[in-house]
């Protein structure tokens, strides 16, 4: 039977690809219940075809044609969830640059960040945009096995207003360029959605404020009225779909709140009503508070613009201070690097920034498992080590209750039941 493109796309989130999925028995030290912070030492976990089947404490055997993986002084968790990645972009390619790269060129450039991404031990990213639909295209060449990396959530082209953050605005009016997501005007939105889940979306982003990265405008300064936001959120929420808003500024990000969007980017320049509005909602928050280091210290380089230099240098600050006065208040949160503006593979670095700016160390691994996973709606597939769920499993030597930036070295990478990385 011939799925259609909606159908093909939500079944390439939901279903597994099992065909090179081997029947395995992990023998480990420990394994980190996310739910309730407890490690199961030492621990067998086994995997049928691309699923737990069991998990169990002290190391035993199971009648079978298993292979049997020793990973002695490692923990065990879940696979491990980005939820603001740039796969199709390039850390080194930054304002100017930009304008020689193809979406062509972009997709092959995804390729390379998805296998790097898949071996830092994030089997699972939310894709917030990407020009041509390049980041649809590598998902579906990575479920049909054509290259290595994590399971995407796409968002295709980020919805922005004219000259907004989501434009293209590097050129001037006699070569103007208009970005592919650029929608103004309730009805405009609704068609733009559409547009994208025609094409293969699972998420939709928009930009809600300004941006530190693009040319022109001011980083907290609301875009898009609250009567669009409300449409986006509207059209996609009708269609199923889950929305990300790219917010710095505090009237974006409390209009963006009352939108109804599932999850806030960024969220730099916070207040206690923002928080309050976030609690009564239940919205997540996705705050990027690594890659202000390498804006600072490697943009130059890279081509960021000084403007964007400029910008950085007020909204990291703030942003991290944002950050520990979520987490104080209890705001939802997921992990949400960017990885992209920074080099992708590097994503775990954030676990160690997000524990000094507030977080323990479990509250920073439910925010890159079983939190994103509800977030998404795959809690039941993904986001923890129990039986039944896809055998997303990866291992890190030590213990990251004890010293979380063990969580940048992983040795040991399962997804979908198969194995990915092995550097025992």
């Amino acid at each position: 039977m011939k799925l259609t493109s909606i159908a093909m796309s939500i079944f390439s989130i939901t279903a597994s690809m099992s065909a090179l999925a081997e029947d395995l028995i992990i023998h480990a030290d420990a394994a980190l219940d996310v739910k309730t912070g407890k490690l199961i030492k030492p621990v067998t976990l086994v995997v049928d075809d691309n699923k737990i089947s069991e998990i169990k404490r002290g190391h035993s055997t199971v009648s079978g044609d298993y292979k049997v993986i020793e990973l002695p002084g490692h923990t065990l968790l879940p696979g491990l969830f980005d939820m603001h990645v740039h796969l199709t972009s390039d850390s080194q390619v930054h304002g100017y640059k930009r304008l020689q790269r193809t979406s062509q060129r972009a997709a092959i450039t995804g390729v390379r960040n998805a296998k790097r991404t898949l071996e830092a031990g994030f089997t699972s990213v939310r894709n917030l945009g990407a020009v041509g639909y390049s980041d649809i295209a590598l998902k579906h060449a990575i479920y049909d096995g054509d290259v290595p990396g994590p399971r995407i959530f796409a968002s295709g082209p980020s919805l922005g207003v004219t000259g907004g953050h989501c434009d293209n605005n590097l050129l001037t009016h006699e070569h103007a360029v208009t970005a592919k997501g650029v929608a103004d005007g309730p009805w405009a939105v609704r068609a733009k959605v559409r547009e994208n889940i025609k094409f293969g979306a699972d998420v939709i982003k928009y930009c809600a404020t300004g941006g530190v990265l693009s040319k022109g405008t001011k980083v907290g300064a609301q875009q898009y009225t609250q009567e669009e936001m409300d449409a986006i959120v509207s059209e996609a929420h009708l269609r199923g779909l889950t929305v990300a808003a790219h917010a710095h500024g505090t009237e974006g990000i409390k209009s963006a709140i009352k939108a109804g969007v599932d999850s806030v980017e960024h969220v730099s320049f916070l207040d206690d009503e923002a928080i309050k509005l976030a609690k009564k909602h239940g919205t997540y928050f996705s705050m990027d508070i690594y890659n202000t280091e390498y804006i600072l210290g490697e943009g130059e380089k890279a081509g960021i613009l000084e403007e964007s230099l400029n910008k950085e240098r007020v909204v990291g600050a703030r942003q991290r201070a944002s950050f520990g006065k979520a987490v104080k208040a209890g705001v939802r949160m997921v992990f949400g690097s960017d990885a992209g503006v920074y080099p992708h593979g590097d994503n775990g670095k954030q676990f160690s920034r997000m524990v000094k700016f507030g977080m323990t160390e479990l509250q920073a691994l439910q925010a890159a498992t079983i939190t994103p996973a509800t977030l998404l709606k795959q809690e039941q597939k993904l986001g923890s080590l129990d039986v039944g769920k896809y055998a997303d499993v990866i291992a890190v030597k030590g213990n990251p209750l004890e010293n979380i930036s063990v969580m940048e070295q992983v040795s040991f990478v399962v997804k979908d039941g198969e194995i990915e990385v092995d550097k025992r």
